[in-house]
């Protein structure tokens, strides 16, 4: 039995097909509200987010960041096999299924990347802590913040008419 199938830019829908009762989506905002304020506060305090631990680590003078990475990246597998041996299910009952990812191949993907590395460059941060950023009162990110929005919303209203 295979897991849902999950759209960029929709929700998921349950392996059963029931809804979700509107406590669940309530009780959920919060939690992940407060686990996005607790990981925002670990990422600014473990300096992950700092301008200088990035340039850091492209310059090779550092293995601040590549310590981290390496760290999450052998967390993340332990806990994935630790999931998939034991069985564990999530609070409603379903299964925990982590899908294969299909990686694409072609210019889309250079270009992709080219855009996405050219942001970062500009910018002197990733999209993922921007949040965490405008946390700590860099109130220019805001700028950042709503071209990344604006990014993303332009290309999910192409992305149909893109070539494969």
């Amino acid at each position: 039995m295979t897991g849902p199938t999950l759209s960029p830019i929709s929700e998921p829908r349950r392996v059963d097909g029931a809804s979700r009762a509107p406590s669940d989506s309530i009780v959920g905002v919060g939690s992940y509200l407060l686990v996005g304020v607790v990981f925002g506060a670990i990422l600014v305090k473990s300096e992950v987010v700092s301008w200088y631990r990035i340039q850091e680590m492209f310059r090779m003078h550092s293995f601040h960041m590549y310590g981290i990475i390496g760290s999450a990246f052998a967390t993340a597998a332990i806990g994935i096999q630790l999931l998939k041996r034991s069985g564990t299910r999530a609070l409603n009952g379903e299964p925990i299924v982590v899908p294969p990812k299909q990686l694409g191949r072609g210019y889309r993907y250079w270009i992709g990347g080219f855009v996405f590395g050219t942001g970062w460059a500009l910018t002197g941060t990733c999209p993922g802590p921007l949040f965490a950023l405008l946390g700590t009162g860099a109130s220019v990110l805001v700028v950042v913040l709503a071209s990344a929005l604006l990014g993303t919303w332009s290309y999910a209203s192409i992305r149909g008419r893109l070539p494969h």
